[in-house]
């Protein structure tokens, strides 16, 4: 079978270009050892004037300018992985939506105008944009004064974005987490390990408490390859902080690449769908 892999934009990827399109690079391997013609793409030329797209499509892209293209593709009978969808419903202002939909427990979240004042409830309060995740600069603030958080604002609205997601600083051990799975199935592969550059408390962590959590959210989402960020509390509870579409899985590239290969040969060998 043909199939594509598509690259995530530069600019959705600062300063881990690398470690993202050797990911992509390594599964794209791997399902040709597979028996898989594989052609690998960048998402600025996905397309060229009377070439039709292959049976499949596995993308780390997520940029406006290139989902709806896949997705009518998608309409067509392509099969993707993740869905164009699906990485669209990452963005936050959307994630916070489906997630209060699914019931899937996340961190409080508000959404407020960057025009005017903003009240909240204590400081200091992540300021984040409403759309993608941290590309630059500016895009995720951590505000502990009333000037810092309205400097945030500002600086979002002098970039043509007309809201921000406010989402309070919990206290606790920062984790990351990665998986692979179909939308309402157990994770496959799952995987977790502390952030670096914190000093941990050493708060109690239940992994199969954030497995759970984590294939919650992505099924929410219809994330089959994903990744994300949780806090562990002193109490040990857990507080689901952001989930992405297919990660850079740079701690485990040679293990995942392989799992997430397996998965693709079977979902776009047996055109499966979520």
């Amino acid at each position: 079978m043909r199939c594509w892999g598509v690259f995530r934009e530069r600019a959705h990827s600062p300063g881990r270009e690398v470690d993202d399109g050797e990911i992509l690079r390594l599964t794209g391997k791997h399902l040709e050892e597979r028996g898989f013609d594989v052609v690998l793409k960048s998402p600025d030329v996905l397309s060229v004037p009377g070439e039709a797209p292959p049976p499949a499509i596995f993308l780390m892209c997520e940029g406006t300018a290139v989902l709806p293209q896949l997705a009518a593709w998608e309409a067509q009978g392509v099969r993707h992985v993740n869905r164009p969808g699906a990485v669209l419903d990452t963005y936050r202002e959307r994630m916070i939506a489906r997630f209060a939909a699914a019931g899937v427990s996340f961190i409080s979240s508000q959404i407020v105008s960057t025009a005017g004042a903003v009240s909240t409830p204590s400081l200091p309060v992540w300021v984040k944009r409403p759309d993608v995740h941290n590309t630059q600069d500016g895009d995720v603030v951590l505000a502990d004064t009333e000037q810092a958080l309205g400097a945030a604002l500002a600086g979002l609205a002098a970039r043509g974005m007309a809201r921000a997601v406010l989402q309070p600083n919990v206290a606790g051990d920062l984790v990351k987490f990665y998986g692979v799975g179909g939308p309402g199935e157990a994770p496959r592969w799952f995987r977790w390990f502390h952030h670096k550059d914190q000093k941990l408390a050493g708060h109690p962590l239940d992994g199969a408490a954030l497995e759970r959590l984590a294939a919650a959210g992505a099924a929410a989402l219809g994330l089959e390859v994903y990744g994300g960020d949780a806090i562990a509390t002193a109490g040990g509870g857990l507080v689901l902080l952001d989930l992405n579409a297919w990660p850079s899985f740079a701690l485990y590239r040679d293990e995942a690449s392989a799992v997430i290969a397996a998965y693709l040969a079977e979902a776009f060998g047996a055109g499966r769908r979520p």
